[in-house]
């Protein structure tokens, strides 16, 4: 479903170059979960990011399907993120000035191939049963916890109905019990609903999860 090509990925910064990924390669099955761990800097995060899209790499290729995505068009690659990936961070990144529901509603609004009619609506409402909020549907998110905005980010990468999940460091902003539920959720939607999943994680209890585990260290992957 997704795979890696020797990725490489490169800043600079006047003369100076810092290269951060060193040549990464691997696959991604479909109803897989897979989890990239290391330390504090190790290119995670700058990974993930190339991965879906958010993020061209220096060198390599990320293929999608079966379609190179960064050979794409810059409207290509939108539609692309925006029907095919959906993202979770690690802060959440809820509009402040919109209710719950309507940042749910966010991605669609923004799809070629959006719900018409009352229908859009339905499907969220529906998203927020699943992840236990349908009672917080008005509330902004500063009126929710961590936990609570965090499932709510959930709910709104999976709008437009994902081929794959990418979480970056999902519970990294919580406290050990409302990220157990986290993990929890993920682990219903990789198993109910055969949901791909890629997740950067710092935290081998939440590495776990996934039947494949990669490890990256300074900008490589390691046995």
């Amino acid at each position: 479903m997704l795979e890696a090509k020797d990725l490489r990925k490169v800043y600079k910064n006047g003369a100076k170059e810092l290269p951060v990924l060193k040549g990464i390669s691997f696959k991604v099955r479909h109803g897989e979960i897979v989890s990239i761990v290391g330390p504090s800097g190790a290119g995670k995060s700058t990974l993930l990011h190339i991965l879906g899209g958010l993020d061209k790499p220096t060198q390599g290729a990320v293929s999608l399907g079966g379609s190179d995505i960064y050979r794409l068009a810059d409207k290509e690659l939108a539609l692309i993120r925006n029907e095919k990936i959906g993202f979770v961070f690690q802060f959440y990144h809820l509009f402040s000035e919109f209710n719950v529901l309507e940042n749910i509603l966010l991605p669609a609004m923004c799809s070629r191939a959006k719900i018409k009619g009352t229908g859009l609506e339905e499907k969220a409402e529906t998203l927020l049963k699943h992840v236990g909020l349908e009672k917080r549907k008005t509330h902004l998110p500063s009126e929710l916890s961590g936990g609570e905005q965090q499932r709510v980010a959930i709910a709104r990468a999976l709008i437009n109905s994902p081929e794959i999940l990418f979480c970056d460091e999902p519970t990294g902003n919580l406290d050990s019990k409302t990220g157990n539920e986290v993990v929890e959720m993920l682990k219903k939607l990789n198993k109910e609903n055969n949901m791909t999943i890629v997740l950067v994680t710092h935290n081998e209890e939440v590495a776990k999860i996934a039947g494949t585990r990669l490890y990256l260290k300074d900008g490589l992957l390691v046995n």
